[in-house]
């Protein structure tokens, strides 16, 4: 038995009646209050219907509903949010900062816009989208949508980066990774660099298995197999992830190398060499993207903690990539995960540090700067704990 999706009942112009599939990838539900919406609708109004909780379905100019879209944004950023008192911590400073955001994209949401069965969205000067649908939700089943116009853009958003890719220069001069909706864009490039440079661990033999758990995109494994690793196995629980890092392992001509296989953390087995880059920050994600920055109460982390000594061969070593954000943001002390890794029989042997060098660590606007401009991301060196 299936559940059945949810959907959105209104009027048309011409008073007749009309449903439709109501779709969020971030698992947004469906307004409870829903009207149509045009161009004759002005932005205080609309914000004004927004801030109720009042669904804005539009039938009006496609490129009318984005300036819509744009004045709220300028209303939610101008309009001072009601905060129990200034954050006087950074871990103050960023729950506020989340609160904030999570409040934003919630109003923001409420401009929709309805898609045909096909994918086409029925609207003047709307563009054409379908493609960008149909790599996200798959083959159209017949029923026409209704989503949020912030999303649809998220989602042609991802479309064009997946088309033209994102530069990893640790895999050569031109090779690009092409990241799927969903799945995080290896933008930061200084943790990619980091696994490309370091040397491998003493009497490590390119054919000794090597795992990559939490594949992603793929690119750590593409630059471990560039490495001359030639048995990686690279694990994911995300069916979008595993896709998306078979496309790009095929284009770059690495898929030999390099098995994947869908489990949560492990495959069975031990390995020489174990990579792990999980989520940097224990907080809750809210919106599929978010899973490779947010890791609630740590999950990822302390289970690859918890089970790298039984996958670890017994002279192997582990690679584990993770930023000090979540210490200079008091939301997880160093020690403690180095207390479970010392729990699990796992030990510290080293580590490389690199600077982030995106363009969040040098804003000073940015809530979380003081926090951001100091961070480090490092790739901690670990071993089985000596007996």
């Amino acid at each position: 038995m299936t559940d059945t999706p949810p959907s959105l009942s209104w009027t048309d112009a011409q008073d007749l009646p009309q449903q439709a599939r109501w779709r969020s990838e971030a698992g947004v539900p469906a307004p409870r209050r829903l009207q149509p919406a045009d161009d004759t609708l002005n932005a205080d109004t609309a914000y004004r219907l927004a801030c109720e909780g009042t669904g804005l379905l539009w039938q009006g100019d496609f490129h009318n509903a984005r300036q819509l879209l744009q004045a709220l944004a300028r209303r939610v950023d101008r309009k001072p949010r009601k905060l129990k008192a200034p954050a006087t911590t950074l871990s103050e400073a960023f729950h506020q900062h989340r609160q904030g955001q999570a409040q934003r994209a919630r109003l923001l949401g409420l401009v929709l816009v309805p898609v045909n069965a096909d994918y086409s969205v029925p609207l003047r000067r709307a563009p054409d989208i379908r493609q960008a649908l149909q790599e996200v939700w798959g083959e159209p089943d017949g029923q026409p949508s209704v989503l949020s116009l912030r999303e649809l853009l998220g989602l042609v958003g991802a479309h064009e980066w997946r088309k033209k890719g994102v530069p990893v220069p640790a895999l050569g001069p031109d090779a690009r990774i092409h990241p799927y909706y969903g799945v995080f864009s290896p933008v930061r490039g200084e943790y990619v660099d980091l696994v490309a440079k370091a040397p491998w661990p003493a009497g490590f033999s390119p054919d000794q298995p090597v795992f990559d758990i939490g594949v992603g995109t793929g690119v750590l494994s593409a630059v471990l197999a560039k490495r001359g690793a030639r048995q990686v196995v690279a694990t994911d629980q995300d069916p979008r992830a595993l896709a998306c890092a078979g496309a790009n392992l095929n284009r770059l001509k690495l898929s030999a190398q390099v098995q994947l296989q869908q489990t949560d953390l492990f495959p069975p087995g031990q390995a020489a060499l174990v990579v792990c880059n999980p989520p940097w920050l224990p907080a809750r994600p809210s919106s599929p993207i978010e899973y490779a920055v947010y890791d609630p109460d740590s999950r990822m982390l302390r289970g690859f903690l918890q089970g790298l000594a039984a996958h670890l061969s017994p002279d192997g070593e582990a690679w584990l990539i993770l930023s000090d954000l979540a210490e200079l943001l008091g939301l997880r002390s160093r020690e403690q995960w180095q207390t479970w890794a010392q729990e699990a029989g796992i030990e510290v042997v080293g580590r490389r540090d690199a600077k982030p060098q995106h363009p969040k660590a040098s804003d000073p606007t940015d809530p979380l700067h003081k926090a951001r401009s100091a961070e480090v991301t490092s790739l901690w060196r670990l071993r089985r704990a000596a007996a």
